[in-house]
């Protein structure tokens, strides 16, 4: 019986620690488009958020990326055309204590105690502009720490993992 209940407890701690961190960064790519062809950019849609300030931050963090990828922003006749989009939702999970007389888990009592998170999904649109065709995408889910400060730092570390091998580079196969 008392191996049950630890095995129990590990494994709601093991989900609730599991779930509350859900960093995810994943990106996909036309495979048949030459990424080393397009040399600039423009935005064509701001990121939109409630976040007061977070749709200038997630635009500099991305412009920083494609800067630093050799591409050049500019305010007409891009070749590549950028958009944005940043949407939360609230989660909810629930963990439970239990109180026991030492080791034997002899009487005692339980608690479950439900928890309230917000998790964000950074999405980043790249279209060849004159095609208009989507040509890389990518797609950060984490959730959303309340101060501020860390809130930046995590979508800058998101939007950077999000770069991380653009511009793709298509492999020919054997």
């Amino acid at each position: 019986m008392q191996a049950a209940r630890i095995c129990v407890v590990f494994a709601i701690a093991l989900f609730a620690a599991t779930t509350l961190r859900a960093d995810k960064v994943r990106s996909d790519f036309d495979h048949s488009v030459n990424f080393s062809n397009f040399r600039t950019f423009m935005w064509i849609r701001e990121p939109v958020t409630n976040e007061p300030f977070a749709a200038e931050r997630i635009r500099k963090s991305v412009n920083l990326q494609l800067t630093a990828r050799g591409l050049r922003q500019v305010s007409e006749g891009a070749d590549l055309a950028i958009g944005a989009n940043l949407a939360s939702e609230e989660k909810h999970t629930w963990e439970t204590y239990y109180s026991g007389s030492g080791w034997d888990w002899g009487p005692g009592w339980t608690t479950t105690v439900e928890k309230t998170y917000d998790v964000g999904t950074l999405t980043v649109d790249v279209f060849d502009a004159k095609t208009k065709k989507i040509v890389w995408q990518g797609i950060g889910i984490d959730t959303i720490p309340s101060k501020a400060e860390k809130r930046i730092k995590d979508r800058d570390k998101q939007i950077e993992k999000m770069f991380r091998d653009f511009p793709p580079v298509v492999r020919e196969t054997d």
